[in-house]
């Protein structure tokens, strides 16, 4: 099973990947993790995509490219992974095509969670988070029994400054103009699976693992 988990921000591929690592015992390979990952170890890659990082400039496709190469390469990824966050264009695509080939893997499936702006708004709009324990809420969907209060430990309970709309408006306008051209790539490549993520967490990951298991 090696697979693209793809998705908006806030469609929850983050609880998915948790949930499919625990059944199916791949890894969860995110961008960020790959970067901590190569910078950590210092290796080569690592350290010219720390340069970057550090001069507050995008990290350039090869650089990203070695450095998923090297993570796809380790023994753990042999029977599978769950990649989350790359490819982000079509050419980061046909570059991954070819890394999976030279490793003599297969690309099983682009699973896109699709969840409607509007809805990922609401969500991101409603989130309250817990200063003391990092408990979650939401004013609509999960609301604590006194407001502004963590049920869990007293704590107060705050808005992130990045949950704002226009915040989330802007992500996911960017998100949109990137995933579009991959949606359709996937798409040729007969590869393309979209899940609703509108359905609870339980729902979305069944048909998930529906997919999976074809």
């Amino acid at each position: 099973m090696h697979i693209l988990l793809m998705g908006p921000p806030g469609a929850g591929k983050g609880t998915q990947a948790a949930k499919l690592v625990e059944e199916f015992k791949v890894p969860h390979i995110s961008t960020g993790d790959m970067f901590r990952a190569a910078v950590k170890n210092q290796t080569e890659l690592g350290k010219k995509a720390k340069a970057c990082m550090d001069q507050g400039k995008l990290v350039p496709d090869d650089v990203t490219i070695g450095i998923v190469k090297e993570r796809l390469s380790q023994p753990d990824c042999k029977k599978g992974f769950i990649l989350d966050g790359f490819p982000r264009t079509v050419e980061q695509a046909k570059a991954l095509d070819k890394i999976i080939a030279e490793l003599g893997l297969k690309l099983t499936g682009a699973l896109n969670i699709n969840v409607p702006a509007q809805d990922l708004i609401e969500r991101a709009v409603g989130r309250r988070i817990c200063k003391k324990c990092g408990e979650t809420y939401h004013i609509k969907f999960k609301k604590s029994l006194k407001e502004g209060i963590c049920d869990v430990c007293g704590g107060q309970l705050y808005q992130r400054a990045d949950d704002s709309e226009e915040t989330m408006k802007n992500r996911l306008a960017v998100y949109d103009e990137q995933t579009k051209p991959l949606i359709a790539y996937y798409k040729n490549a007969g590869l393309y699976k979209e899940i609703d993520g509108r359905q609870s967490m339980d729902k979305v990951y069944g048909d998930v693992v529906a997919v999976l298991r074809g």
